[in-house]
């Protein structure tokens, strides 16, 4: 298990309320804390919008103490450079896709478990309990600390180029690109396909070329990075569910003290409740503004990629890969898993 996390602070009702005025006045354009954050989504990703809003929110509430630069789309480096950037201190803020530090620790990993949580409920009861404990602690262990509260990311679709995956066999020798997550990497190699990892700025001009045939993600972001101009079906796996968190490196956390870091945690925690209703809201027009480019959608049975992955001992493996008491903590959101 990972070490004992920062002592993260208790957020009572009266201290959710602190006020503007309780902060020292700081002349104007000087700020002293002045922070890099970086993201792979696009700004019209609800994430980013909403971190947008939070940004400007924690300008005004600290009298311009804390001033956050945001990097979208990538344009500081690829996921895997960002993590780094992040931890070195290079950069002082990152929207983690935690699954992505499963490299580092396979923990990390557990949301990307296929075929785990059926739906909404099952996620934010895992991601605000327990499992999300976990995987905030582990994350903290390698040198990011997360805010409590996540953000939607939705549940991730196959799309593919020249037909429809319907069943588990269709996905035999499919070159299909993913994230570098080993977890997500053996769900697709259990399905018998051929996963190429690639982040996430590469995804486009791999498509295109060729390079892989197919890849998986949340329909908001098929839209938003276009993938539809170069796929030509979408099967509505959910396969599995991400989600961000508003990473930090833990010394620049650590500076800000505590009357900075609460209000910096009241308005991401803020932005990351009204992202998961609009990322929902967001989602559900998606399937139609999708069909009307011209991708043509595929409902699969879950049961049979189910079925597929325990006869391939994949469960199996990665129970042992992640620890019995580990598991546990898992199954009490996800249900038994065999």
């Amino acid at each position: 298990m990972p070490p004992k996390p920062l002592t993260r602070r208790r957020f009572s009702a009266a201290a959710g309320g602190l006020a503007a005025a309780t902060i020292p006045r700081w002349p104007a354009n000087a700020a002293e804390f002045t922070l890099k954050m970086g993201a792979s989504s696009p700004m019209d990703h609800p994430a980013m919008a909403n971190s947008a809003k939070a940004v400007e929110r924690i300008r005004q509430a600290t009298n311009g103490r804390v001033a956050i630069d945001i990097y979208s789309n990538s344009q500081l480096g690829t996921d895997s450079a960002m993590i780094s950037q992040t931890i070195s201190g290079a950069m002082q803020i990152y929207v983690l896709p935690i699954d992505l530090l499963a490299p580092r620790n396979q923990l990390c990993g557990l949301t990307g478990l296929g075929f785990a949580f059926p739906d909404y409920d099952h996620v934010w009861r895992a991601m605000d309990g327990d499992l999300g404990k976990l995987m905030r602690a582990t994350s903290e262990q390698l040198g990011l600390y997360c805010l409590d509260k996540c953000m939607d990311h939705g549940f991730r679709h196959i799309t593919s180029r020249a037909k429809p995956i319907a069943t588990p066999d269709d996905l035999h020798g499919m070159k299909i690109r993913l994230p570098v997550n080993p977890v997500l990497v053996s769900l697709f190699k259990h399905l018998g396909a051929g996963p190429t990892t690639l982040n996430l700025s590469e995804v486009y001009s791999a498509l295109q070329t060729g390079v892989v045939d197919g890849q998986e993600n949340p329909l908001v972001l098929i839209d938003t990075l276009k993938f539809y101009e170069v796929q030509k079906h979408c099967s509505l796996t959910g396969h599995v569910w991400a989600g961000f968190h508003i990473s930090w490196n833990i010394a620049a956390w650590q500076k800000l003290g505590p009357e900075l870091q609460e209000i910096v945690h009241r308005e991401f925690t803020e932005a990351a409740v009204t992202e998961r209703q609009d990322f929902m809201n967001m989602t559900i027009g998606e399937q139609k503004k999708l069909t009307d480019t011209g991708m043509i959608f595929t409902t699969p049975d879950h049961k049979a990629f189910q079925q597929a992955l325990s006869k391939s001992g994949y469960y199996a493996d990665l129970r042992k890969t992640m620890g019995e008491q580990n598991w546990k903590v898992l199954e009490k959101y996800a249900g038994e898993l065999v």
